[in-house]
């Protein structure tokens, strides 16, 4: 790989278009399986210390799975959306250690393991990596289901906030399945139903930040001239889906079956496994 600087945005866009595109299958099929085997030993108590929840290992494939996001979005970081990004991270830190202090507006819980290092002890120092995706996700997905009817401004936001719950209808009960975090109260698979209330708090924060940060006309031609922009969705289907499928989470396994179906249909969760090779595949 090269590791000279790039001398332009758009050489570094192109670098990191052409490093996601030669590895897809290895960022998003082989870490999320492999990210979800390891995640159940070290709950099933498989896997000796360090290694069990290792925050460091949970952060760095975190990452991974998210490049071909961040590769996607790139070129469309202007001020306005790096502004937007900076709010919202202020924002995301604010929200989840008013929610770790007082249990407003999820409900009472509590980390069961670090996610990395951890801000004042508390909440994960890589929150917005863990945050961001979910909505962000949720908004391009829409966008192309959507497709021109995403012009609504009230259906687009309305749209993008039922899939980011959909998002955390998957996420929250096999996360509680393994024990990286724990609600006072349960009603949903170990999660309380005032979450999700939360979730639309937050939720509609974020949506609105973003549709207002980033340049939709610009995020619409990326998403049709970048086939790898959602495979961090992919990635979260293979890995959450497969965490609950193993709890038997039957609702949230269904759920995800549900986003892989949206992703099936806007043809970004479609490859031919006869010419895939170990870090690299021809995706259609």
């Amino acid at each position: 790989m090269d590791l000279a600087v790039p001398e332009s945005r758009r050489a570094a866009t192109a670098r990191l278009d052409r490093f996601v595109t030669e590895n897809r299958f290895t960022i998003a099929v082989v870490f999320p399986l492999v990210g979800a085997v390891t995640l159940l030993a070290s709950a099933e108590g498989l896997l000796p210390d360090p290694l069990a929840f290792n925050p460091y290992f949970v952060l760095f494939g975190t990452l991974v799975m998210r490049l071909p996001l961040v590769a996607g979005v790139f070129p469309l970081v202007d001020r306005r959306a790096g502004l937007a990004l900076i709010a919202l991270a202020a924002y995301s830190y604010g929200i989840e250690l008013l929610g770790v202090r007082t249990g407003w507006p999820y409900g009472e819980f509590a980390y069961g393991v670090d996610l990395g290092p951890m801000l004042f002890g508390e909440v994960p120092l890589g929150l917005p990596a863990f945050f961001f995706p979910l909505v962000l996700n949720a908004y391009l997905l829409v966008l192309l289901l959507l497709g021109r009817r995403a012009e609504s401004t009230p259906l687009r936001l309305l749209a993008t906030l039922a899939t980011v719950v959909l998002v955390d209808l998957v996420l929250d009960p096999g996360a509680v399945a393994i024990g990286f975090w724990a609600y006072q109260d349960a009603q949903f698979y170990g999660v309380p139903w005032t979450n999700y209330a939360g979730w639309l708090l937050s939720g509609s924060v974020a949506v609105l930040v973003f549709d207002r940060g980033f340049d939709r006309a610009g995020l619409r031609r990326r998403l049709d001239s970048c086939e790898f922009m959602l495979d961090d969705l992919v990635s979260f289907v293979l890995l959450w889906g497969g965490v609950n499928l193993f709890y038997a989470n039957w609702v949230p396994v269904g759920l995800a079956a549900l986003l892989g179906a949206g992703l099936l249909w806007t043809d970004r969760f479609d490859f031919d496994l006869s010419e895939t090779r170990f870090g690299s595949a021809v995706w259609r």
